[in-house]
């Protein structure tokens, strides 16, 4: 059973379908929508109504300042620290590519489960375990399983998971 933080929006329709998938298969989950009982997770709007209006520095005093920003990041860095697999979900934005970046700084298993219809690439991809883009692949690339598309990242997480027994 893997621990596994999902990173993806919330414009992305199929990110619940994909939490779903993974806890049927008996993993462990990490939801930003829900990251806690009662909690539906954080936005922008909880902090202004009018966040897209904001100035470079009116973002950069809430970013560093706000209880509800500091509360939210507080939740997701805590999930990335706990997971040892970074499961992104495209389409997605800049939040879930950082999420992933740092689980592949961090040595964890990174699975890159594209969307064939709204799909553009990306180099940087390469860092981490796997690219797949259906259920049964992403399933195995969570397993260990050997999928059509793993990346560099697989042979060295494949490595480092070796030299931690």
């Amino acid at each position: 059973m893997s621990k596994i933080y999902v990173a993806s929006s919330w414009r992305n329709p199929i990110q619940p379908d994909v939490v779903k998938l993974l806890r049927h298969a008996g993993h462990q989950v990490y939801d930003f929508r829900n990251p806690a009982p009662g909690n539906t997770g954080f936005a922008w709007s909880q902090i202004d109504p009018d966040w897209l209006g904001w100035k470079p520095l009116r973002f950069a005093e809430l970013l560093t300042s706000h209880p509800v920003a500091a509360a939210g990041f507080s939740l997701d860095k805590d999930a990335l620290d706990w997971c040892d697999t970074c499961v992104m979900v495209l389409p997605c934005g800049r939040s879930a590519h950082l999420e992933a970046g740092y689980a592949c700084g961090q040595g964890k298993r990174v699975i890159f489960y594209l969307h064939p219809d709204k799909f553009e690439p990306e180099l940087m991809y390469l860092l981490g375990t796997a690219l797949v883009d259906d259920p049964v692949d992403l399933l195995h690339a969570v397993r260990g399983i050997p999928t059509p598309f793993e990346t560099s990242g697989q042979k060295s997480f494949a490595r480092r998971a070796k030299g931690s027994e």
